[in-house]
């Protein structure tokens, strides 16, 4: 444990909010702020998109806290920064919980802003899974013509109303294929692991965009050829023959001497000006 200067400890706002909506004390977490790198962080816009009752919020919370909750103010829309390790490597981690109801309104706010989407359904409701066509309709027109492309997930929540479902997870992974993007299901309120790995997921597919789109440096090879100073050649001895260039050169046949054998005499090819020892 380290000791604590009041100066230097933050209680997330979202904590904070958190126990003031719902009335119970809930026990803070407190970051030491002169422990958190400021520099060299990957950052990470994601924003969850659905319908009101697909359970954004529920998925939202459970990731920031690994703690579930079943009920939240459907008009509240907020974001939250998560400092997370992905592939051992730090990545600051934006989520924006946006409180659409029905359908895609005022989408700039997020669109312009979020470069990672994750677009969530319930399982047990097919008019939340109805309501993704249009988010992805949207985010589609957004994104098309642009040189980067920005990450969707398709996301099927509340996997434990499977005794309730109204959407197959062959029509998720069909909506998926159509639109090009990765496909899940979890449960919020089941297994924080799962709802980790989409969070991560959507953080690694951006940084592979990211690298994808980079320019490619362009690559020059040039030929330097060296230069001899006369002035610094060394001395040469006195009994030295240039020897001719190739072009230059006559090429010449010498017969081998053991003309009297009975066996053909090989023939050599020289350049003028070599000696045969």
């Amino acid at each position: 444990m380290f000791e604590e200067n009041k100066s230097d400890v933050y209680i997330s706002p979202f904590r904070q909010r958190m126990s003031s909506m719902f009335g119970k004390s809930r026990s803070c977490s407190v970051v030491n702020l002169s422990t958190i790198p400021d520099r060299g962080l990957n950052e990470c816009n994601i924003a969850v998109l659905g319908c009101r009752g697909s359970g954004k919020s529920a998925l939202t919370v459970k990731f920031l806290t690994k703690r579930f909750i079943s009920e939240y103010d459907p008009n509240l829309e907020d974001t939250y920064t998560s400092e997370e390790i992905v592939d051992q490597q730090t990545v600051l981690l934006k989520v924006m919980d946006t409180a659409d109801q029905d359908g895609p309104v005022n989408c700039e706010r997020y669109l312009n802003w979020a470069n990672a989407f994750i677009v969530v359904y319930s399982i047990e409701n097919r008019r939340s899974f109805e309501a993704c066509r249009l988010y992805l309709d949207t985010v589609s027109i957004h994104t098309k013509g642009v040189q980067q492309e920005y990450p969707v997930i398709l996301l099927g929540n509340k996997l434990d109303m499977e005794r309730y479902r109204q959407v197959s997870k062959s029509d998720g992974l069909s909506l998926a294929s159509k639109y090009g993007c990765l496909f899940y299901e979890v449960s919020a309120c089941l297994d924080f692991d799962s709802v980790q790995r989409v969070f991560h997921e959507a953080a690694r597919e951006v940084k592979r965009e990211t690298e994808r789109s980079l320019p490619v440096r362009p690559l020059f090879i040039s030929e330097e050829k060296a230069v001899v100073s006369l002035s610094s050649a060394t001395a040469l001895p006195a009994n030295y023959k240039e020897l001719p260039s190739v072009a230059q050169a006559k090429v010449i046949t010498v017969k081998s001497s053991r003309a009297q054998s009975k066996r053909r005499a090989p023939t050599l090819t020289l350049l003028k000006g070599f000696k045969i020892f």
